[in-house]
């Protein structure tokens, strides 16, 4: 992907920059289409948006004055880092009750350290905080 996605995040729709955004898979928007599908050229990858992608959305909101909804986008572009499988453990460990502070606080670092998510680490650890004050840790904990 060229490396001046940034300056797509101040037009919309990005739909429109179809050479600058790719997929997951590294797969330009404009090479996605019906004739790639029939083919059966298409991956499940190339279904997927890119953090990169995600992250150019996220400058469309801010500077169109959506900033939480910008926040969330930029949290979603940690994510994609986060293999799927190990995203549905992770949202199991955040149900009320299912996890102690120490595992949460090890799941932040690990989303910090290993997926250089920093975003979502922050968002964990305040959750074990607010887990602690209102006894939403597993029992016993």
């Amino acid at each position: 992907m060229p490396s001046d996605i940034a300056s797509v995040s101040n037009s919309y729709p990005l739909a429109d920059h179809s050479e600058q955004i790719s997929a997951a898979s590294g797969r330009a928007l404009a090479d996605i289409d019906l004739a790639a599908a029939i083919s059966g050229e298409l991956s499940a990858a190339d279904m997927q948006i890119s953090g990169e992608t995600l992250r150019a959305q996220a400058g469309v909101a801010r500077n169109s004055g959506y900033a939480q909804l910008a926040e969330n986008l930029e949290r979603a572009a940690e994510l994609t880092a986060v293999p799927n499988e190990e995203l549905l453990v992770m949202y199991g460990m955040l149900r009320p009750e299912r996890s102690s502070y120490d595992e949460l606080s090890a799941l932040a670092d690990r989303l910090e350290n290993e997926f250089a998510a920093p975003v979502n680490a922050a968002f964990v650890r305040e959750a074990a905080e607010v887990y602690r004050e209102r006894r939403l840790l597993r029992r016993g904990e």
